[in-house]
């Protein structure tokens, strides 16, 4: 069993902006019940298919599979709910860690947050100067919220 442990910000100014290459991603949601997700995403033209345990602290089980990119593409036309989620993630290492921002786009454009994977919840990290508030456990910046709930309608 695969654990995530992240914790979530939300990004202020653009001083991360030329620090990491960007990738277009796509996803959608088959299910969310009881805090469980299953989500559908194409990124970098290969798809995947991942289902969430729910979030106890910045914790949870993740178990991710990599699918035909049709197959992918075929659920998120006719599975998932709407909105999906599009948005361009970075990849900035810093200081040993990946951080990964999320640039929004569609109903959720203006919305940017980075998030960090951590080995455990104790970590210790250095937080950059473009690092604002922290959302780790505000559900309103979960994805899978983002796509009933999206950014445009706060």
């Amino acid at each position: 069993m695969a654990k995530e442990i992240e914790r979530k910000f939300l990004v202020k100014g653009d001083a991360w902006r030329n620090l990491g290459k960007g990738s277009v991603y796509r996803q959608g949601y088959i299910a969310t019940k009881n805090s469980v997700t299953v989500r559908v995403r194409i990124a970098n033209n290969r798809g995947y298919l991942t289902i969430k345990s729910p979030s106890v602290n910045c914790s949870r089980s993740e178990f991710e599979y990599e699918i035909p990119l049709a197959d992918a593409e075929e659920m998120l036309d006719t599975l998932c709910d709407r909105p999906l989620i599009e948005k361009v993630r970075y990849k900035v290492e810093l200081n040993g860690l990946i951080w990964e921002i999320d640039e929004f786009d569609g109903d959720n454009k203006g919305l940017i947050l980075a998030e960090v994977e951590l080995t455990d919840e104790q970590q210790q990290i250095e937080i950059p100067e473009w690092i604002g508030e922290e959302v780790s456990t505000d559900g309103r910046y979960f994805n899978s919220n983002l796509a009933k709930f999206p950014f445009s309608k706060w």
